[in-house]
């Protein structure tokens, strides 16, 4: 459907609502978010009071000088959104879109999620996390090392404790996440998906931009609150049952699997939860896409589009962002380097020498389920990598 300068728009129902340093404009049918400056702000309530886009235009060009004012480009990123329902008087057709509000946990109540999530729970949460700190600083020892996953001798046992530790962890942090988001009354859902190679389980947040920016970064480091807090325990376990090996054993495969991921949350060239805190904080909702932009431009040898920011002045935080982008990337390959080439070195090793025993003894039987449980983990890895290609289709 085309428009002219005469045309006159009617916009679906929406809530706009002012951010850190542009706007948040909301979708009421399908609970979709977008950011926009206040000029297309302007735009909207103009178009809502029933101008014509000429008027519009002349209006804008006039109250923003400097700006390159296309009302027609605008009507037709506003169609592209779906955010049209009619022009002069002529319905557009649209493709409903359901409201994305998950609805797994609305049982838990509100209350129960301020109850973890209050002002003094906050104080104790930070205070685990710099208790663990100093915990490391004065027992180093108990830094974890890649052996650490292997704390029996037999690798089904292994396997057991680790699947077993990694869910209840995983499922742990992400109940910090939903607790958090209840706390504020709002629905969420726990979904499969994925980070690099690792299989991961992921709240659905989406809900949280129609919270203030203030309210939104304790609902982004819940999951670590709670990986704090586990992670003191399995420390505590270490230093009061250092006699038990059953204990010191599980309580390692804690320490090293939360370890492992808290440094990961501040590798940021991936969207983990300190990203999403690194974002809100500057109020620059699209700096993994502006920094890798800026990175394909800056590095010649790299592919992809030239470097242009979403709204002007951000460059001087996609710069910063670059650097720890490729710090983060540094990250990552020290630790794949620390823990996981040793451990899967370890794997393999075993898995060829206990293949290599006759079928009828136990050391085969063991090295046969060690390695189809590496064929489950990339199995579900395939399948969040099929999930995602498809969404993006």
């Amino acid at each position: 459907m085309k428009t002219g300068a005469y045309s006159k728009l009617t916009l679906h129902s929406l809530h706009i609502r002012k951010d850190k340093k542009n706007y948040i404009v909301e979708d009421l049918s399908s609970g979709e978010f977008y950011e926009m400056p206040k000029i297309c702000i302007d735009a909207i309530e103009m178009i809502n009071e029933g101008k014509m886009l000429s008027e519009i235009e002349a209006v804008l060009t006039s109250g923003y000088p400097d700006e390159e004012v296309d009302m027609t480009d605008f009507a037709g990123q506003l169609f592209a959104l779906g955010l049209v329902k009619s022009v002069d008087g002529e319905e557009v057709p649209r493709t409903e879109k359901k409201r994305g509000e998950p609805e797994g946990f609305n049982w838990i109540s509100p209350r129960v999620g301020k109850f973890f999530f209050n002002s003094f729970m906050t104080r104790g949460y930070i205070g685990a996390m710099i208790l663990c700190v100093v915990i490391f600083l004065v027992r180093p020892e108990l830094w974890p090392r890649y052996q650490d996953i292997f704390p029996f001798d037999l690798m089904m046992y292994n396997i057991v404790a680790v699947l077993l530790v990694t869910f209840l962890l995983v499922l742990v942090h992400e109940m910090g996440h939903v607790l958090a988001v209840r706390s504020e009354g709002l629905p969420t859902r726990i979904e499969l998906g994925h980070r690099l190679v690792f299989v991961v389980l992921e709240t659905d947040m989406s809900r949280v931009w129609s919270l203030p920016p203030e309210k939104r970064n304790r609902l982004y480091l819940a999951g670590l609150y709670f990986d704090a807090v586990m992670l003191l325990a399995a420390l505590a376990a270490k230093l009061v049952f250092s006699d038990d090996e059953v204990i010191m054993g599980i309580a390692g495969v804690v320490v090293l699997n939360t370890v492992i991921r808290i440094i990961y949350q501040f590798c940021i060239y991936m969207k983990t939860d300190f990203y999403y805190v690194l974002e809100n904080k500057t109020g620059c909702y699209n700096l993994m896409e502006n920094g890798q932009s800026f990175l394909k431009n800056t590095l010649s040898f790299l592919p992809g589009e030239p470097y242009t920011e979403a709204f002007s002045g951000e460059e001087k935080l996609v710069r910063p962002y670059a650097v720890f982008y490729l710090l983060g990337v540094i990250i990552t390959l020290v630790l794949a380097a620390a823990y996981s080439v040793p451990q899967l070195a370890f794997a393999g090793s075993y898995i060829y020498t206990g293949l290599s025993h006759h079928p009828g003894t136990l050391l085969f039987w063991d090295a046969l389920i060690f390695l189809l449980q590496f064929i489950l983990v990339f199995g579900l890895l395939f399948y969040s990598w099929s999930k995602k290609y498809r969404l993006n289709q």
